[in-house]
């Protein structure tokens, strides 16, 4: 079953159309990673399936039932984390629990055992009785994803929850995250490729407005990625000279790296491999690496915005 479903979906402010006959699914349970540069639309289109913007065309359904601008009715089934989510600084996390579960009309005893089951989940129930204002960025942003599960959603929206965290931080997200697809179905939206490769099993890559691409992650590398090899020299003239040797066929598909490292994507690698070898060795250059790289989300996002 798809929990979140978008069909041709557009949004213009003025005369700039942010989005473009955007159109995907997110299964439940999954983990959907939702890629694009900053700028692109992620935000205005979570801000759509929210209610909070109204959108110019298209459909959105969450858990079966329509998503309209200004009405709440959905947003039931959704649990939100904002990039930057604001608390009330005098406040402990179990004080911003209860407040958050008595706006929604919850039972104040399940208020009180939700709130600690999700502290422990986010690993914050030893500092259940110390102050948000002192708490660290990922602190923050831990309780933020405690508070959009104490509806128990079917949904949970997170925009850039990884983005200003240091790598500890980063990591401590991404489990949460990965744990918490068993309770619910996750949006992942983010710019950091590297954190939708390690959690998520569903991608899409919105750019200039509109789906390049989408789908499983797996499907997506083995279909649109290439295989690539990584050859790093001891120096710089040692680089410029195997460009000047490198046939045609292969120097249009070389990426620089830095001042002695280039990287050539290519679909036949073993052919190419074995061919730059014989060139290699006919013209007496011993790189000081070589390295076999499988496709990866990285090379399917330049692609893309290239």
């Amino acid at each position: 079953m798809d929990i979140l479903k978008i069909k041709g979906l557009a949004k213009r402010f003025g005369s700039q159309e942010v989005l473009k006959d955007v159109c995907f699914s997110v299964p439940e349970h999954s983990i959907y990673g939702f890629i694009g540069q900053n700028g692109a639309g992620k935000t205005t289109t979570m801000k759509i399936i929210l209610g909070l913007l109204k959108r110019d065309e298209g459909s959105i359904e969450v858990c079966g039932e329509e998503a309209t601008y200004g009405q709440t009715r959905t947003n039931h089934s959704i649990g939100y984390l904002p990039d930057v989510p604001e608390y009330y600084s005098f406040m402990n996390p179990g004080e911003y629990l209860q407040l958050s579960g008595e706006i929604t009309g919850m039972d104040k005893q399940k208020i009180t055992a939700k709130s600690q089951d999700l502290l422990n989940l986010v690993g914050l129930d030893t500092s259940a009785k110390k102050r948000i204002g002192g708490f660290s960025r990922g602190m923050k942003q831990r309780l933020g994803i405690a508070q959009a599960l104490l509806n128990e959603p079917r949904l949970l929206i997170c925009d850039e929850p990884t983005s200003a965290l240091d790598p500890i931080g980063r990591k401590e997200i991404l489990d949460i995250l990965r744990t918490v697809r068993e309770r619910t179905t996750v949006l992942f939206s983010t710019h950091i490729l590297t954190d939708v490769e390690r959690i998520c099993d569903r991608a899409a890559i919105l750019h200039d407005g509109r789906i390049a691409v989408t789908g499983r992650m797996a499907e997506l590398k083995e279909e649109h990625g290439t295989d690539s090899l990584e050859i790093e020299f001891t120096e710089s003239p040692e680089r410029g000279e195997f460009q000047r040797i490198c046939p045609v066929n292969i120097a249009d598909k070389i990426e620089d790296i830095d001042p002695v490292t280039i990287c050539i994507h290519a679909d036949e690698i073993e052919k190419v491999q074995t061919e730059l070898f014989g060139i290699m060795y006919e013209h007496n250059l011993m790189p000081l690496g070589i390295r076999r790289k499988k496709p990866s989300l990285e090379n399917l996002f330049m692609e893309v915005v290239k």
